[in-house]
């Protein structure tokens, strides 16, 4: 680094930083932390792509006068003491690579609620990183995760006089230390149960089926890291996709209607793995292993396991660890 003239007004560069990147949480389970939540979540342009003069109408009038209740009383059967679980998971997940990179700052945000993208991004700037890693915490590329964590980090950097040069980790879908890693959790969660399961369920997040006739590439990773999954694994895997909002058709098969319908073909034992995720959250914790548990055994199932994201596990630290050293490389060597 070189050396600032005498007279020259103090100012911090020459550091590199690392921002990890999830969805985000409300601040607590109270009703009001979980309106303003979904507020800002579900006022994003990119997550609900319908006309937003009618849309905030009906947000506005009927969704954040209802559903707030609802949700709030989901989020209070996972939180924990020390908080969402979403928002403790990244936050280990961004300790864990503390001292990885020599020369890095490492900090950990949220898309929606705090910590926030511009917030961080702020004090990596005042830290001296003139050079800034995004990682969206994404394995699959979805307008509505990747891109809007993209969308507001460029945002933010628009309003900078002096901006860091930037890079972005693309989605590591198909990424062999990805798929390995979550081969070696299913394969360990599968060994821990009482009894094999018969099935495989990767249940991913569900969008609008119009994102995939629009040229979203969501749908197409979701299926190839579950082909690639499938691959290493003995046992059969079948995919679905949860969390329908509205009346439009999603992307199908349904995780719910799976779930009713497996009984039925003989299939009592299974697991449920979350591929899309890569931390536990309500959806994970509240909508497959409470929901779709009662619904699977409601259909006359009758061993019903979830397993784990990856999480900050060993595992999944190892493999975000080598995503990373790729994404800074000509940055910084790995320790």
């Amino acid at each position: 680094m070189s050396v600032l003239p005498a007279d020259h007004p103090p100012v911090a560069y020459g550091r590199v930083g690392l921002l990890l990147v999830n969805l985000g949480t409300p601040a607590s389970t109270e009703v009001g932390d979980v309106r303003a939540y979904l507020k800002e979540f579900l006022s994003d342009r990119r997550v609900v792509e319908l006309p937003q003069i009618l849309w905030q109408i009906v947000l506005r009038a009927f969704v954040l006068r209802t559903r707030p209740q609802a949700t709030a009383a989901n989020y209070a059967r996972i939180w924990t003491p020390e908080g969402s679980p979403l928002a403790t998971i990244t936050r280990d997940q961004a300790a864990a690579m503390q001292g990885a990179f020599p020369g890095v700052t490492v900090d950990w945000a949220m898309r929606y609620g705090s910590p926030s993208i511009p917030e961080r991004l702020a004090a990596l700037k005042a830290a001296g990183c003139d050079r800034i890693l995004i990682a969206p915490l994404y394995p699959q590329y979805s307008n509505a995760t990747t891109g809007t964590v993209n969308a507001q980090v460029f945002e933010t950097l628009s309003a900078m006089r002096w901006q860091p040069a930037l890079r972005t980790m693309p989605p590591y879908h198909d990424d062999p230390a990805y798929i390995d890693a979550l081969a070696a959790s299913v394969r360990a969660g599968v060994a821990a149960l009482p009894s094999e399961p018969q099935l495989i369920l990767a249940s991913f997040h569900g969008m609008p089926r119009r994102t995939l006739e629009q040229g979203d590439p969501y749908h197409c990773q979701c299926q190839k890291t579950a082909r690639l999954l499938g691959e290493q694994l003995d046992l059969p895997l079948r995919i679905s996709f949860q969390s329908r909002l509205g009346r439009a058709e999603w992307l199908k098969p349904y995780t719910d209607a799976t779930l009713s319908k497996l009984p039925g073909e003989g299939i009592t034992r299974i697991a449920v793995v979350s591929p899309g995720f890569s931390a536990d959250n309500l959806e994970t914790l509240d909508e497959i292993d409470r929901e779709g548990r009662e619904i699977f055994a409601e259909a006359g199932g009758t061993d019903f396991a979830y397993l784990p994201c990856l999480n900050a596990d060993d595992g999944g630290v190892a493999m975000l660890r080598a995503l990373l050293a790729r994404e800074l490389a000509g940055w910084v060597s790995p320790a």
